[in-house]
């Protein structure tokens, strides 16, 4: 054993004889597997009264904080043992970043950090997963080798305290998608209704969970963002360094000899009324030939935020701004996202411009980049610069912006894109954070103006680094995969309307086929079952076309101050096109264009940063939602107007019509009866009646359960038979194999189905 031991460690061969503490900690360091008492004593062939000694070395070397550790393994003081147990605290690009799960050390040092070497590309781990790993320590920092994945019953959770008539402790879940809750085995000073942070106690689910932290009223203004940050892991603290690094950039002063000076151009802002940032502004004018010149103006965050900086590494982590209701996560310090980068009227703002010339018929014909300074003329609410044009009170500023878009709209109906006309929630608060009014946000001109000049920049960002062979982080959208295709195809013959597969299928042909609808529910039905037929955007260095948009290059450019990738894009074009400016007279990094591990590989951070916008996009939804319940709370007992917008074996998914509050009609409800389920035909319908519940129905529904803490709504028909639906579309045959039942005679939980082939 011994020779085996000291063959596996590095360095010189240990000589029998009580050792010295350099040879202790060096025996320690070079064995390549943990090293204990035994494996000490062993390694110097000790015996005897030697043992006894080495004890109490090992002892006193411990006192002394040279090691740490126990009987059974020890390490270096503010080492790491060779086999430890680690938990994920972040994830950085694709590849985890752990400390050790029971650190705590008496001088109060932070814990180590270890980049965990996993197999295959991109990880696997996720932020709070736990692992048995072999660690070692290089030049560089520590690394771990993951040796196997442990059981998540150390994993934070969240939930509500529910204290039962014999006074025992529930964890009750605050996702929907958990019906049960759970023991707690140790209150830790919570009480009734408070929502807190657990963890189990023991690795058998019988054991309960302990209270670790207390958060409050989950009920009370700002609880819902907060319980999506924790149940999400969005990063919401910034980092000292970053905040101090922030309010030295934020000094920094703007030379008009390094930038181009257009604070005489009559900018705008044309942002939502309750806007938090303002990160773009535009211009327009006609260029006396038919077509226009325009500008669209973005803060310059590069200058702010350099690569490697503490501000740049927060930033990386959380790849965008988060926002919420209640409250915004920001991408960066609010001394810059609020104030510095934020392009406010009157205020000298540091930008990257974006010069267009735009032809008669809304096509770029050319652009150029450049660091400039500018003051924005005004900064206008979307509803008020409509309100200008619709009563002609807009001055030449607005007045040339729409007619520099007609031209625009012209080009983008040439394009075709993919026009989904899809409502968005709108929640209002008052002033002591209460919800004032939950509504369906209207679209304006105004927003289409803003996002055409937005999509023309952004196009051009992608083609002026594409024409110096630069790096570039697209904004992807593929097209839609053969699979749904036939799903969608299928569907759609329900309806007696045809998708031909061996066409090429184009944003056009969907455009085509919901013009060609005049019934609103059955055309706001088939626009979302197009919608669910969609890739997912993401970002990439490899350019595979934004099909949505009918775009073949295309990059996001105008939101550094909330999005990490336009950022990249910024950097990119200030190498590919020399915008470099002097280095100021500041403690901070140089201001370079992309960092060397961008500049050779944009992959890792494009796959981080479509993982964080998918987290942020889950989080905000989520936080509706409970909002939604929350609203409707009081309400329970009313009937609303609904919509269905999903049929399943166990029930009906609805939504009430101009709020957009989605809830279950479970089939327990729906009728004395059993039902058939056809899954390609999205329809219940009874066995005896014929009452057939299908997408898109309306119904008018009674709400039995709103859940704030959940998000999760219940229906009930507003009478006991169910509404007697008439059929909307072309039912398919139900056949009579593979069929089971759900209803008041059948047993619960089951339905007659009938499946598509598969």
């Amino acid at each position: 054993m011994w020779r085996g031991l000291t063959d596996l460690a590095k360095g010189p061969k240990p000589q029998p004889g009580l050792p010295s503490r350099q040879q202790i900690l060096d025996f320690i360091a070079g064995s390549a597997e943990p090293a204990g008492k035994r494996e000490i004593a062993r390694a110097f062939g000790l015996k005897g009264q030697e043992k006894i000694a080495l004890k109490a070395l090992l002892k006193d070397m411990a006192e002394e904080g040279l090691i740490d550790g126990n009987r059974t393994a020890f390490h270096r003081m503010g080492g790491v043992p060779k086999v430890t147990v680690l938990r994920v605290v972040e994830i950085d690009e694709g590849e985890a970043i752990a400390v050790p799960d029971a650190w705590s050390p008496d001088d109060g040092t932070v814990p180590p950090r270890l980049r965990l070497r996993e197999r295959g590309k991109g990880s696997a781990l996720r932020n709070g997963d736990r692992v048995l790993a072999r660690t070692e320590e290089t030049a560089t920092g520590w690394i771990a080798h993951p040796m196997k994945k442990l059981p998540a019953h150390a994993d934070q959770l969240m939930g509500v305290v529910e204290i039962d008539k014999s006074g025992k402790g529930w964890l009750a879940p605050i996702d929907k998608r958990e019906r049960h809750s759970q023991v707690i085995a140790d209150l830790g000073g919570a009480e009734q209704g408070q929502l807190v942070l657990a963890e189990p106690v023991g690795r058998s689910p019988r054991s309960g969970v302990k209270v670790t932290a207390v958060l409050g009223d989950p009920l009370a203004p700002k609880a819902f963002s907060l319980i999506a940050i924790h149940k999400h892991g969005i990063p919401f603290a910034f980092a000292p360094e970053a905040v101090e690094e922030a309010q030295l950039a934020a000094k920094l002063p703007l030379s008009s000899d390094a930038r181009e000076d257009l604070r005489h151009l009559p900018i705008v802002a044309i942002d939502p009324v309750d806007a938090r940032d303002h990160d773009d502004a535009i211009w327009a004018e006609p260029d006396g030939q038919g077509g226009f010149r325009a500008l669209v103006a973005i803060a310059d965050v590069s200058f702010y935020v350099r690569p490697g900086g503490a501000i740049d590494r927060d930033a990386r982590k959380r790849g965008n701004s988060v926002y919420f209701p209640d409250r915004v996560v920001p991408m960066l310090p609010e001394v810059l996202s609020a104030d510095v980068c934020s392009l406010k009227a009157g205020n000298d703002r540091a930008a990257m411009a974006c010069h267009l010339e735009i032809s008669a018929e809304g096509k770029l014909t050319s652009w150029r980049f450049s660091r400039a300074i500018v003051r924005i003329h005004e900064v206008i609410a979307y509803e008020e610069a409509q309100r200008r044009i619709d009563v002609s009170e807009a001055g030449d500023n607005l007045v040339h912006l729409w007619a520099a878009w007609r031209a625009l709209e012209l080009a983008r109906k040439a394009r075709d894109p993919l026009e989904l006309d899809l409502p968005e929630r709108r929640v209002l608060l008052d002033e002591n954070g209460k919800i004032r009014e939950i509504a369906l946000r209207e679209r304006l001109d105004a927003h289409r103006v803003v996002e055409d000049f937005m999509i023309a920049a952004n196009v051009a960002a992608a083609k002026a680094l594409e024409a110096k062979v630069a790096p570039v982080v697209y904004r992807l959208h593929e097209p839609p995969s053969r699979e749904k295709l036939v799903a969608l195809k299928d569907y759609l013959a329900t309806f007696d309307k045809k998708l031909s597969l061996g066409q090429v299928i184009t944003p056009g042909l969907f455009n085509r086929m919901l013009k060609d609808i005049s019934d609103e529910s059955e055309k706001a039905l088939i626009m979302e079952a197009v919608l669910r037929s969609q890739t997912q955007a993401y970002y990439g260095p490899r350019n595979m076309g934004h099909f949505g948009l009918s775009l073949g290059s295309y990059a996001h450019f105008t939101s550094p101050i909330r999005r990490y990738s336009d950022l990249l894009v910024h950097r990119a074009l200030v190498d590919a096109y020399g915008l470099e400016q002097p280095r100021p007279p500041a403690d901070l990094p140089p201001a370079t264009g992309l960092a060397d591990r961008d500049r050779a590989d944009l992959t890792r951070v494009s796959e981080a940063i479509s993982d964080a916008e998918r987290r942020a996009m889950a989080a905000e939804r989520e936080t509706i939602d409970r909002y939604v319940a929350a609203w409707l709370a009081s309400r329970v007992g009313e009937v609303f107007e609904c919509r269905v917008t999903g049929v399943q074996r166990f029930g009906l998914f609805a939504t009430i019509v101009g709020l957009g509050g989605d809830g279950l009609v479970p089939v327990s409800v729906l009728g004395d009866e059993r039902f058939f389920h056809n899954e390609k035909s999205q329809v219940l319908e009874g066995e005896h009646t014929g009452t057939r519940f299908a997408m898109g129905d309306r119904l008018r529904l009674r709400l039995a359960e709103a859940n704030p803490l959940t998000g999760a709504l219940k229906f009930e028909p507003e009478d006991s038979s169910g509404g007697r639906i008439e059929p909307r579309g072309k039912p398919l045959p139900l056949k009579k194999k593979g069929k089971h039942m759900v209803g008041k005679r059948g047993r619960p939980g089951n339905v007659r189905h009938q499946s598509r082939k598969r």
